[in-house]
């Protein structure tokens, strides 16, 4: 008889305490309960949940989602995070491992108005609100007349001030509202040639410390290898091109065909540049063979004049 590895630990996993990041949380807990483990949560608030007043660029970046739960990885007392893949830095901390990333849920942007079925509708000047420099430079390109106005806070405030009126629509996540049941909020999922995904969006990846093999054993079977080599070749753009929540860039691959097809853009949110368009594909199997792709996408960026 083959020897059983002894049992793990109770895992303890790290989470915000918004809605979606519970229930994400939730969802790793439960996977990972079906397979015999015993797993409890630890809620935490961060830093990016309490700065609600500036956009995210101006005061630090995505990484204010993760730094405290990476610190409650680091001191012992969590195990493993869960994260929303298109939050978690390109470049993560020493000691620290993406451990697994899992099957992708719906990457496309959502438009939400409960006036108007799609952006096409909105009457000229029209306020829309979003705090993602991506988002802002991809919707000056198709409608250079709207008005782009700063949107933070967790999913349900965000819906909370369209529905008082402070927005004549918003741009969201359509995996997120999906997530939590919310898809009767969609009036439109953008197609991806218009509206570009982030790299890693609708993505969920599990961070843990690089000396915790056993945990790495044990998330292996959550893991989606194709959607790991999708969103590794768009981190890798995004990381070579300096790439955090202050920079205005999209990046998305899929397979087709056997092969690994990747669209990048890059946009200036002053509009002093045309936006910049950069696409590849190619045979890819391994991490390393996605990784090549994306960083060859930001050299054609680069070449077209995006900035990092």
């Amino acid at each position: 008889m083959t020897p059983q590895s002894p049992p793990l630990p109770p895992i303890v996993i790290a989470t915000r305490e918004s809605r979606l990041a519970l229930w994400q949380a939730k969802h790793v807990q439960a996977l990972l309960r079906a397979r015999g483990h015993d797993v409890s949560l630890l809620g935490m608030t961060t830093l990016g949940d309490q700065i609600l007043d500036r956009s995210l660029s101006k005061v630090g970046g995505k990484g204010l989602f993760v730094k405290e739960l990476e610190t409650a990885l680091e001191d012992g007392r969590a195990d493993i995070a869960v994260h929303s893949l298109k939050d978690v830095p390109m470049v993560l901390p020493e000691g620290m491992l993406l451990a697994c990333v899992m099957e992708r849920e719906d990457p496309r942007d959502a438009f939400v108005s409960p006036r108007y079925a799609r952006l096409q509708d909105l009457p000229h000047g029209a306020v829309v609100g979003t705090s993602s420099l991506r988002r802002q430079v991809l919707l000056q390109a198709l409608r250079p007349d709207l008005k782009i106005e700063p949107l933070r806070g967790n999913l349900d405030t965000r819906l909370r001030k369209l529905d008082e009126g402070q927005y004549d629509a918003i741009v969201l996540a359509a995996a997120g509202l999906k997530r939590l049941g919310l898809q009767e909020r969609i009036r439109t999922e953008f197609d991806r040639t218009e509206m570009l995904p982030a790299a890693g969006q609708g993505a969920l990846g599990i961070e843990v410390r690089s000396d915790r093999q056993d945990l790495v054993a044990a998330l292996a079977p959550l893991a989606h290898m194709p959607t790991w080599l999708t969103v590794t070749a768009e981190r890798a753009v995004s990381r070579c091109m300096g790439g955090s929540c202050s920079m205005p860039l999209a990046a998305h691959a899929r397979f087709e065909g056997g092969q690994l097809h990747i669209d990048a853009a890059w946009g200036d949110p002053e509009g002093r540049i045309a936006l910049v368009r950069a696409s590849a594909q190619g045979q890819v199997s391994t991490l390393e063979q996605a990784n090549t792709l994306g960083e060859g996408v930001a050299t054609e960026l680069r070449a077209g004049g995006a900035t990092g």
